[in-house]
């Protein structure tokens, strides 16, 4: 009886490798990947390290040289996209005025934000986003020429990039692109990028935050240009106590939102670019080192970040000079475009299939405890025409088996037993784009929840 389950099982529809993130092939997604230019990138980071260096307290006056006249060039560039797609994009500038062990006198840090309101759902809201500041080997040096070409003027091009590509299509979600100001001061941009989030009552489903990725060749010589890394936290940041201890029990390390949302980057690469994966990095970030993805995270937004595969790092937070015939510093000649349009492109399908799937199913509840059979149920989501359940091995990186649910809000999964698997539900619109799997319960919610109902006594 058990090897006949173990066939059926075995029999059901599956995916190989990763969740494919639409159901269906979709052109948009080919073409929005096709309409990536290099050159442009190349430009954008002509123009940023041009300025000698972006420091976050260096001149904000100046037009020739600094954090201000940077800040001002990419706001330019933001209106000048605007007028090509009709004044689609809403410019912001939200700030604040911080002080901290790394600025040590008052100094005002400065985002700026470009908004593509969407057409059906605008409050829901994807966001990619890089940093604009840059540094030397003293994090306070705020005169030497700091260029910053790969960090993070790769990240601001390719935030650049997303918006001449996308803001040329309409979708249902509203897309938000962020070049932040004071993230190499401890966070600062990332920190109020989050604050304005939630003061305009923005659902926030994602945040990809591209910090590092123009470089292929890494510290040992060898150069990779098929791979980048997704940085994706574990259990949530915004966990409370019952709800580790619920995770601990039954489950939830490995399926936080922003781990799904990976896992969805991932179905992206193997199915939407050529010769280019997803290395999935079970850790938040880099040891010792963070991003403004990390201060998303704080605020329960689902987040990660976007690096490439092998860093280099003597181009990284260094004074410019040359040393035993090493060339240190983060010049221009350390980026390599093509692989830097790989990584472009990824963000730009990734945000495209996010924007135009339905929002993520809520409110989604798993039992089966001492039955043979799994029983999920989920509340509907606007543009939802159908939904999916997911399961797979506790052992398995990403998601295996599927079965429609239809348009039903709940589906028993006949003779799957809850305790050898995890599960999860996403949403299908009516033209076949999926949104990311969600774990049930707290640990998996892309929108954060209370702590979950006490468990049935025994």
């Amino acid at each position: 009886m058990r090897l006949i389950a173990l066939a059926a099982l075995l029999a059901l529809p599956a995916l190989a490798h990763a969740q494919t993130p639409a159901a269906v092939e979709q052109p948009l997604l080919h073409a929005v990947v096709s309409q990536v230019e290099a050159d442009r990138m190349r430009a954008d980071i002509t123009a940023l390290v041009g300025f000698g260096t972006r420091h976050t307290m260096s001149d904000t006056v100046s037009e020739t040289r600094g954090i201000g006249t940077a800040r001002r060039w990419t706001e330019r560039e933001f209106r000048r996209i605007s007028a090509g797609c009709g004044t689609c994009l809403e410019i912001a500038l939200p700030a604040d005025t911080v002080t901290g062990a790394r600025v040590p006198t008052p100094t005002e840090v400065v985002n700026v934000v470009a908004i593509q309101r969407g057409s059906s759902d605008p409050n829901r809201v994807i966001i990619i986003s890089g940093h604009i500041d840059s540094r030397v080997t003293d994090v306070m040096n705020f005169t030497a020429d700091a260029p910053g070409a790969n960090d993070d003027a790769s990240g601001v091009a390719a935030v650049l990039e997303a918006a001449r590509v996308l803001s040329k299509h309409q979708f249902d979600a509203t897309l938000v692109y962020a070049v932040l100001s004071g993230e190499e001061q401890g966070l600062l941009g990332g920190k109020i990028l989050a604050d304005y989030a939630k003061a305009q009552g923005w659902v926030v489903e994602a945040n990809l935050n591209n910090d590092i990725v123009g470089n292929s060749e890494g510290q040992s010589g060898v150069r990779d240009t098929t791979r980048v890394r997704v940085f994706s936290e574990g259990t949530k940041t915004v966990e409370t106590a019952l709800q580790a201890e619920r995770r601990r029990y039954n489950g939830g390390e490995v399926d936080s939102s922003s781990r799904n949302l990976a896992r969805y980057v991932d179905g992206i690469a193997d199915r939407y670019l050529t010769n280019f994966d997803v290395d999935m990095i079970y850790r938040t970030d880099r040891f010792g080192r963070g991003g403004d993805q990390v201060e998303m995270l704080r605020a329960g937004f689902p987040a990660v970040r976007i690096s490439e595969g092998a860093e280099n790092y003597d181009r990284q937070h260094q004074d410019l000079r040359t040393e035993n015939g090493v060339e240190y510093g983060d010049t221009i000649e350390g980026v390599d475009f093509d692989y830097l349009a790989q990584v472009a492109r990824l963000n730009i399908a990734t945000m495209a299939a996010l924007a135009s799937a339905p929002m993520v199913p809520a409110d989604v509840t798993i039992e089966g405890a001492v039955k043979p059979d799994t029983t999920l149920r989920w509340s509907a989501v606007p543009g939802a025409a159908g939904y999916r359940v997911w399961w797979r091995s506790t052992t398995a990186p990403q998601w295996t088996f599927n079965r429609s649910a239809g348009t039903a809000t709940s589906l028993v999964l006949t003779g799957v037993p809850i305790d050898d698997y995890f599960f999860g539900v996403s949403a299908i619109s009516d033209d076949g784009y999926e949104s990311p799997v969600v774990y049930p319960g707290p640990a998996g919610a892309f929108v954060s929840v209370g702590d979950p109902p006490a468990p049935a006594a025994r």
